[in-house]
């Protein structure tokens, strides 16, 4: 793509997908034929200063009109929320989590003696929603209940970032960036720095900075080591995620000159294959992600960090197993990889974290893995767990660690071979009775009995072997909450490749997964799929994952949610002969969902 396209391409991402203001953009460039490019270049720099003020714009002022009392409208507490999303360029795609808890670090949010801070962040996050100040990922189709990624709509990141300089200083926001080609200059302070892709990354413009009232530095792209100043005493948010070339070195640095630290993300940081003993001198730090490092141990000076809340660590990588097992991993997406999670050792005394509400994944299939789970006991507020390694000799102390959480509301376990399938978890005791999410990956080919019992299971992801002589179905289909369904399936043996979505009673269909909206199904081999007439009539998405080798069928697929199907996704390798049945089929329903054809991310 030439410079033009890519001018272009920039405009119209920046008009945010608002038919109101692409029309005028396109009037206003018509007519310039000669000086078109120069034009868009121009209009490019100065997006929103020329469309308030450009007189040619003056059919978009009724929009910033309402724009401004619309903002004017929002409540003085969100307003820093709304204000911080210009931290993040307007293309970037942004998780839920990662800007929630960087709001509770920075103070925007915080506790009461009726809601924790974090709580409180995931309503203000659900508030912008609902004001369209934050939309989902044009690149994605929603497949959860819950918007895990978002973006700042770019109309409105233009619109944010275009305010006075003294509107920002109210909100003690005060955020500046580096990109492209920069000269040295001491007009560049405040608190909040963004380190753009496109910024040169050069050291006299850098160390030309004050950074004295410095709150967060955010990276985007390469890191460089001159980056960490001494002169950061008040950095309070070190944001790195998916940043290149951060190594163990530059770590010891941060933690050295840093020790205000309340956040601190190493996401996706493969150069990190250690954690310093120093780091149990961030005696502040609230926030530790280092998931998708190489980390495999945490130092034992961790269990020095009494206001740690949020911990994640863990890596995939993909397992060396035989053609038997799923053998075309590398061609399917997260769901039904063959792939194991690599969770991280833990020190003992982890139970001294009290504070902790959010910790994984944990690998409790070592040495010391036992004891780590009856630790775990202790931690009473977590209400999000992830353990890989779950074995037959570890399985007793897993089922009684997690039985006793009742504040739990989202558990992944990574269950490995000859694993006992978490039965000893009695439904008697009426165990996690708040769980939302359940994610099971290596189970049997049985479904733990207590998952229908559990009344607030609206997430469930099940990575199993099947077999004909076991009903899964009727399991499922007693989960009375269940909204999203994601089966990633291997048949036991030939012959048992088979899911009917059906439950029958004295020779009667009856009615199941009443609330499911989102079915999702995975498969590396032969599969045949049916569903009954009264099953799911409320689904309003299904989505199905082939890989080089599988043969899927579906069958009755007009059965499916005849008011409310919305659309069918068929990703990954699939033949002709699939795609052109299920669009029969999908032609013979009352909605006539469109199928839509996708690759699978990452190949």
């Amino acid at each position: 793509m030439n410079s033009n396209n890519k001018e272009l391409e920039q405009l119209i991402l920046k008009c945010g997908r608002l038919p109101k203001v692409i029309v005028a953009v396109a009037k206003f460039l018509a007519p310039k034929t000669v000086t078109c490019m120069d034009s868009t270049k121009t209009l490019n720099h100065r997006f929103m200063q020329e469309l308030e003020s450009n007189p040619e714009f003056s059919v978009l002022q009724d929009l910033f009109a309402w724009m401004h009392s619309y903002f004017r409208a929002c409540p003085d507490f969100l307003r820093p929320c709304i204000f911080y999303m210009s931290i993040f360029p307007g293309s970037q795609i942004i998780r839920r989590r990662r800007l929630v808890m960087r709001w509770v670090a920075e103070g925007y949010s915080r506790d009461t003696k009726d809601i924790t801070a974090e709580e409180k962040g995931e309503m203000f996050f659900s508030m912008l929603v609902n004001l369209s100040m934050i939309q989902p990922p044009t690149c994605r189709v929603i497949t959860d209940m819950k918007m895990v990624l978002c973006q700042v709509s770019a109309f409105f990141h233009e619109y944010i970032i275009s305010r006075p300089v003294e509107e920002n200083i109210i909100f003690a926001l005060e955020v500046f960036a580096l990109k492209g080609r920069c000269l040295p200059t001491t007009g560049r302070t405040g608190r909040h720095l963004v380190i753009e892709r496109c910024w040169d990354r050069d050291r006299i413009v850098f160390e030309s900075i004050d950074f004295s009232r410095l709150r967060s530095l955010t990276v985007f792209g390469q890191w460089e080591s001159f980056f960490i100043s001494k002169s950061m005493k008040v950095l309070r948010v070190l944001d790195l995620e998916n940043a290149t070339g951060v190594t163990d070195k530059d770590l010891e640095q941060m933690v050295k000159l840093l020790p205000r630290l309340k956040f601190l993300s190493l996401r996706g940081s493969t150069g990190i294959c250690h954690l310093p003993s120093s780091l149990g001198e961030l005696r502040q730090l609230e926030t530790l992600d280092i998931r998708g490092t190489f980390i495999a141990k945490l130092p034992a000076s961790i269990t020095k960090l009494k206001k740690l809340q949020y911990m994640r660590a863990g890596t995939i990588s993909l397992a060396k197993e035989s053609s038997t097992s799923y053998s075309s991993a590398s061609r399917l997406p997260n769901l039904c990889k063959s792939c194991k999670l690599v969770g991280v050792e833990m020190p003992s005394g982890i139970d001294e974290l009290t504070p902790l509400h959010t910790l994984g994944v944990v690998n409790a299939g070592i040495g010391g893995g036992k004891a780590t789970l009856k630790e775990l006991k202790k931690i009473t507020q977590l209400r999000k767990l992830g353990v890989s390694g779950v074995n037959k000799k570890n399985n007793k102390e897993f089922c009684a660690a997690i039985s006793c959480h009742v504040r739990l509301e989202s558990l992944s376990v990574w269950l490995s071979k000859g694993n006992q399938g978490l039965n000893e978890i009695s439904s008697q005791d009426k165990p996690l009775q708040n769980l939302q999410s359940l994610k099971l990956y290596g189970l049997g080919s049985e479904v733990p009995a207590w998952m229908k019992d559990l009344p607030k299971l609206t997430k469930l992801d099940l990575h199993m072997t099947i077999s004909a002589e076991v009903d899964i179905i009727k399991v499922l289909g007693e989960i009375k909450e269940l909204c999203t369904l994601r089966l990633c399936v291997k048949p036991l043996q030939d012959g048992d490749g088979k899911l009917d979505f059906c439950v029958w009673v004295n020779g009667i269909q009856q009615r199941c997964y009443l609330n499911l909206k989102i079915l999702e199904i995975t498969c590396s081999s032969k599969l045949n799929i049916s569903f009954g007439s009264e099953a799911m009539q409320n689904l309003e998405l299904l989505r199905a994952r082939c890989c080089s080798g599988s043969t899927l069928k579906f069958m009755e697929i007009k059965n499916l949610s005849k008011q409310k199907l919305k659309e069918v996704q068929l990703i990954g390798s699939h033949d002709t002969a699939l795609k052109d049945d299920m669009e029969k089929q999908l032609k013979e329903h009352p909605r006539k969902p469109p199928l839509k054809l996708e690759e699978p991310e990452g190949c």
